[in-house]
């Protein structure tokens, strides 16, 4: 199929504007990481009107999808971690054209993983990781057992991909294979939740006294990020935070986290008087150095 489709892509290599193609191919009936398609073709561009184009082809019985993306929209998607489907391309797809060895750079430095990448990464993910495990502890203890379930199952998910990307891996459609490897244990966490006989109830209470202990040991590392951001000035309000570049992409998370660092100790609470007799602003600072 790959010679039927070459035309459609062949005439857009000689734009320059056209950085790579790559071609996936379906590995398995229905794969998610095609939209079990049979063939993807990938197009990174240099710019577009629309950062995202997508058109759906059929040859015979046969589909294909044609993907053009900005560089802006990709780089965006790799930090992230949007679009988890494209670090499965970018890593299996087969190159079909690669203007200055733009694609193979971009796989290079997706292997070297820099270290900002990852701690921005380990952020959004703790941030993800703490609301969802919040909310399922409140569930849990109103004893919305079900709720609390989907709530613990999403936030061993995050827990897990933040394993992946503290080990300075890019996490996959497929994380629990890379977590059985990297992170044992939370892979026996989330088996133990969804095969174990036990009363959902006594499930769930080993659960969140286990899951505690581990976000608790890595909140240091995975608050770094935005303790970093903290530093840049004196003190923050929130809204401060919600306009920062970086800060902004923790989004409807943002709130929860500086709650939860704010419990443990990672930040600080600075009361600022208004002008209502007893009502001060709250802003927020890192922790001083001693």
């Amino acid at each position: 199929m790959e010679d039927i489709l070459r035309p459609i892509y062949q005439e857009r290599t000689s734009h320059p504007n056209t950085l790579g193609v790559l071609l996936i191919e379906q590995s398995k009936k229905s794969s998610p990481v095609t939209d079990t398609f049979d063939i993807v073709l990938f197009l990174i561009v240099k710019e577009s009107e629309v950062p995202v184009f997508v058109k759906h082809y059929t040859y015979m019985e046969h589909k294909a999808a044609l993907h053009t993306v900005t560089e802006e929209k990709l780089k965006e998607w790799i930090l992230l971690g949007s679009n988890r489907k494209v670090i499965d391309w970018l890593f299996n797809g087969k190159i079909l054209f690669d203007r200055n060895e733009y694609v193979q750079n971009l796989k290079t430095e997706l292997r070297d993983f820099p270290f900002y990448g990852r701690k921005i990464k380990m952020g959004m993910e703790f941030a993800k990781l703490i609301r969802r495990y919040m909310d399922g502890k409140v569930f849990f203890e109103s004893k919305h057992y079900l709720d609390a379930y989907n709530h613990i199952v999403h936030s061993l998910h995050h827990l897990a991909r933040l394993a992946v990307i503290e080990n300075g891996f890019h996490p996959e459609v497929t994380v629990w294979n890379q977590v059985k490897q990297i992170e044992p244990e939370i892979y026996k966490l989330y088996e133990e939740l969804v095969t174990s006989e036990e009363e959902i109830d006594k499930r769930l209470e080993l659960l969140f006294l286990a899951s505690e202990f581990l976000i608790h040991s890595r909140t240091k590392v995975a608050a770094e990020h935005l303790i970093n951001i903290l530093e840049q000035k004196e003190q923050w309000s929130f809204q401060e935070l919600l306009n920062h570049e970086e800060a902004g992409h923790y989004s409807v998370d943002l709130g929860m986290l500086i709650e939860y660092l704010t419990d443990k100790g990672f930040v600080e609470i600075v009361d600022v008087e208004t002008k209502g007799k007893g009502v001060y602003h709250r802003y927020y600072r890192a922790p001083k150095k001693l």
